[in-house]
């Protein structure tokens, strides 16, 4: 265990690295960062200041001794200043952390809470109608793209029935549960979609497996057989997608984020990064969804071990 462990962590920290190469690279070789700090390509300074201004942000010095300091910088949490907000990007990131993390709970819960059973329904009672309803969920959750369905659900709940609120995350320093309703289930759908075809894959696999057609032969009960024996072996696939949804979500759902106006990671880095070419905001937001994906990837792994002992001797 301790071995699959260590091997996996090193594979984290081999990504991790390649990661920081790739991202330092990308907003290094486009054009001078100095350009950016500095409107009109650095119109009305000299060329002493100008290399004055690349001493002091260390513009000046070769790539590799660039990469290494800003290496050393991202590992002591500095990410640098935001170069329109002037604040520091770590502070940045971290306001807007409860916003994603709020809406990833939600939106990761629905999924589960909805996929997971539907996909043990859809298995269990394969060719009903019960079947055909699940997988038309399915088919509906994967077919129909979330800005649609975002405007969709404003226009009916907000707009016409006027049930919901229409967006943003109401007041910061309260909880409204009607602001979050809306983009959690559209947030989740799709994701609730995709889980509840692994669990009825899988549950239709397992199903058909001898183990389970000698615990039906012993006189178990139907809903012991499927929930609690065959569901634990199905469960590694949902298992899988669920865990890198969740490092997803927390990556900020940019598009679900941007429909209802909702202030978390995945907005600043379109609105604020993007549209307003702040790279030190880019590559901090970046590099934060990167790791939160690896993390989350290991948390998967060890799971994997632990519901099955054969994957860590594997």
């Amino acid at each position: 265990m301790q071995r699959f462990l260590l091997r996996r962590a090193l594979f984290i920290v081999i990504s991790l690295l390649g990661a920081t190469i790739v991202i330092f690279c990308m907003t290094r070789l486009a054009h001078d960062p100095r350009e950016l700090f500095v409107p009109d390509t650095g119109y009305g300074m000299s060329e002493e200041q100008w290399d004055a201004l690349g001493d002091r942000m260390g513009f000046n010095k070769p790539l590799p001794v660039q990469y290494l300091v800003w290496l050393g910088n991202m590992l002591r949490g500095d990410f640098g200043t935001s170069i329109h907000q002037e604040l520091e990007v770590r502070d940045i990131i971290f306001s807007k952390m409860g916003a994603t993390i709020q809406l990833a709970i939600g939106g990761w819960f629905f999924a589960i809470l909805i996929g997971v059973p539907l996909g043990v329904i859809a298995a269990s009672t394969r060719g009903t109608i019960w079947d055909y309803v699940s997988r038309g969920f399915a088919l509906f959750g994967q077919a129909l793209p979330q800005f649609w369905t975002g405007i969709m659900a404003i226009l009916i709940f907000a707009v016409l029935l006027q049930w919901l609120p229409a967006g943003t995350r109401g007041d910061e320093h309260g909880f409204d549960v009607r602001y979050y309703i809306l983009p959690c289930i559209v947030l989740g759908w799709p994701a609730a979609a995709g889980i509840m075809r692994l669990t009825r894959s899988a549950m239709l696999e397992v199903l058909d497996s001898e183990f389970v057609k000698l615990a039906r032969a012993k006189g178990l009960g139907r809903f012991q057989v499927i929930w609690k024996h065959a569901l634990k072996n199905a469960i590694i696939p949902p298992l899988t997608s669920a865990l890198l949804l969740m490092a997803g979500y927390l990556n900020g759902a940019l598009v679900v984020e941007t429909v209802f106006s909702w202030p978390g990671i995945g907005w600043i880095a379109l609105n604020e990064a993007v549209y307003d070419n702040d790279f030190p905001l880019l590559q901090g937001t970046v590099l934060t969804f990167i790791l939160f994906y690896l993390v989350f990837a290991l948390i998967a792994d060890v799971l994997y071990a632990v519901i099955d002992p054969r994957i860590r001797y594997s």
